[in-house]
C-alpha cells in the first residue's frame, strides 16, 4: 500500500488554505516583512562623552534590556538633542515595533512597541508597518507568538547566537485586512492591559511586604496588643529594638551541620533529600514539595536527618546574594536527608515560633551580616562557624513572633493568589493568540 504524503494527510478545512506558515483563512495574505514594513537601526553614542550625550537627556534611547514584549514608555537611559544630531541617530515614530537581534538566546526576538518617539541602539532593529497594510500591535502580537522561531534562525548558521536585520526583513507574516488586524489587536491588548495591571499590583504588594518585614522584624512597628504592653526601646549591637525583645547569636540557638555528598549515580531513587533549589525557591517547605531522591544507608539517614522545624541555609553560590538563603521545614519527612550544598540549623533551645522562622532570616540586617562574613574565592561561601556569629533580634514571647508571621503569611497568600490569577490570564492569552493569530477564530 502506498504511503500518503504529508499534504494528503492534512485535511484543510473549508475556507482555509495551506501556506508556508501553516493553514490560514483563504482571505489572509502571507508576505515577508520587507514588503509591508520599512526598517531602521541605531547606535550607541560614545560613552566617553557621557556628559555631552547622556546627562540631562530627554530623548528615549531604547536598548535590549528595555524590551518587555509589550508597550515601552520611558527608556532606562535618555540621550540629549546633541547626541541625536552628532551621532546620526533617528527618533523612530510611535507605533514602531522593535526586535532584539542579539544578546543571548533569552534576548533574541524580544520585542517592544514604542509609545513615544525613540532612538535605539545597534542591537535592535526598528520595524515600521506601512499604513493600510499592517497594524503595529498585530505585528507585535505575531512576533511574540512566534518568538521561538528566532532561536532556530540564530543557531542554524552562526557561532554566536544572533539574528540580523535581513532575518527580520525576510520573516514571513500571515495577516488579514487591517480592519480584522485591528480587532485582533484590540482583543489581545485588552488582555495585555489586564496582565500589566496584575504585574503592577503584584509588584506593589511585594514592596509593601518587604517594607512590612523590615518594620516588623526589627520592632520598628509593633502589632496590637504588643504595641500597648511595651513601648520602650533598648540599644543593642543591631540598633534600637523593643525592650521586651532580645538579641542572640544563631550559634546560641542552633547547631549547624553540613549536608550529604554522594556520587551522582546514587541520586534519582531512594529517600527524599532537601536540595539547594528547595531552599532557594521556598521560604517554607512541606514534605510534598521535596522532589529529590537519594539512595542512603541507615547511618547516613541518621547522620543527615531532617525534621519539622529544621532551618536550611544555602552554603555556596556564584554570588554572595545567593548564600544564606533559608527555608524552614514545616512537617516531618520520613527518612529524609539534606544535600551537601546546604547547611542544616537545628534548634538547641526552644526560642523561635515555627512560622516566624520563615521570615526572620530575611530581614535586611541578617542578610547584611551573612553577606559581610562570607568568603569568596571562585565561589561565595558560608559555613556553620560564620553563621553561628550572626546576630538575630526577636520577641521573647512566641505570641508576638506568631502574630508577625501571621501578618506576613497573609501577605504571601494575597500575592500568591494574584500570581495564580496572572498565570491563568497568561494562559488565556496564549489560547487567544493561538486562535486569533492563525485565523482559527474570526472576529470579523
Amino acid at each position: 500500500m502506498s504511503s500518503m504524503t504529508s499534504v494528503e494527510q492534512v485535511k484543510i478545512p473549508g475556507g482555509y488554505k495551506q501556506t508556508e506558515v501553516g493553514v490560514i483563512p483563504e482571505d489572509w495574505d502571507v508576505a515577508p516583512l520587507n514588503e509591508i514594513c520599512s526598517f531602521g537601526g541605531g547606535t550607541t553614542p560614545p560613552r566617553a562623552q557621557h556628559d555631552r550625550y547622556f546627562i540631562n537627556g530627554s530623548n528615549n534611547w531604547v536598548k535590549t534590556t528595555d524590551l518587555n514584549n509589550s508597550l515601552i514608555g520611558d527608556s532606562e537611559e535618555q540621550i540629549t538633542d546633541i547626541a541625536i544630531s552628532e551621532t546620526g541617530l533617528k527618533l523612530h515614530p510611535i507605533g514602531t515595533v522593535l526586535v532584539a537581534m542579539y544578546g543571548g538566546f533569552n534576548q533574541i526576538g524580544r520585542t517592544g512597541y514604542i509609545t513615544r518617539p525613540s532612538a535605539i541602539n545597534q542591537a535592535l532593529v526598528a520595524v515600521k508597518p506601512k499604513p493600510k497594510k499592517l497594524e503595529s500591535y498585530y505585528l507585535l502580537s505575531q512576533l511574540n507568538y512566534n518568538v521561538g522561531y528566532w532561536k532556530g534562525v540564530a543557531s542554524s548558521s552562526r557561532k554566536d547566537p544572533n539574528i540580523t536585520s535581513n532575518d527580520v526583513k525576510n520573516y514571513l507574516l500571515a495577516f488579514p485586512l487591517v480592519k480584522e488586524q485591528t480587532a485582533i489587536a484590540n482583543a489581545l491588548s485588552d488582555v495585555d492591559a489586564l496582565i500589566a495591571s496584575l504585574k503592577k499590583l503584584i509588584a506593589k504588594k511585594s514592596a509593601i511586604k518587604t517594607a512590612s518585614m523590615q518594620q516588623l522584624l526589627t520592632g520598628q512597628k509593633r502589632l496590637p496588643p504588643f504595641d500597648q504592653q511595651h513601648t520602650g526601646y533598648q540599644k543593642t549591637e543591631l540598633g534600637e529594638i523593643p525592650e521586651d525583645w532580645e538579641v542572640q547569636s544563631l550559634g546560641r540557638i542552633f547547631g549547624f551541620k553540613n549536608g550529604l555528598n554522594k556520587a551522582k549515580e546514587f541520586f534519582g531513587y531512594g529517600s527524599p533529600i532537601v536540595n539547594y533549589m528547595d531552599v532557594y525557591n521556598y521560604p517554607g517547605i512541606n514534605s510534598s514539595d521535596i522532589r529529590g531522591l537519594v539512595d542512603v544507608t541507615k547511618e547516613e539517614t541518621s547522620a543527615y536527618s531532617v525534621k519539622n522545624g529544621d532551618v536550611f541555609f544555602t552554603r555556596t553560590s556564584e554570588t554572595v546574594d545567593e548564600i544564606g538563603i533559608t527555608t524552614v521545614l514545616l512537617d516531618d519527612v520520613i527518612n529524609g536527608v539534606f544535600s551537601g550544598f546546604i547547611l542544616r540549623a537545628r534548634e538547641k533551645v526552644d526560642a523561635l515560633d515555627l512560622l516566624f522562622k520563615k521570615y526572620c532570616f530575611s530581614s535586611y540586617y541578617i542578610r547584611k551580616q551573612i553577606k559581610s562574613t562570607s568568603s569568596y574565592t571562585t565561589r561565595a561561601l558560608t559555613n556553620g562557624t560564620l553563621l553561628s556569629n550572626v546576630k538575630l533580634a526577636f520577641p521573647k514571647g512566641k505570641e508576638e513572633q506568631a502574630a508577625i508571621a501571621k501578618v506576613l503569611s497573609d501577605m504571601d497568600a494575597e500575592i500568591d493568589a494574584l500570581e495564580l490569577r496572572l498565570d491563568k490570564t497568561q494562559q488565556i492569552k496564549q489560547g487567544m493568540m493561538q486562535e486569533l493569530l492563525t485565523g482559527k477564530t474570526r472576529l470579523i
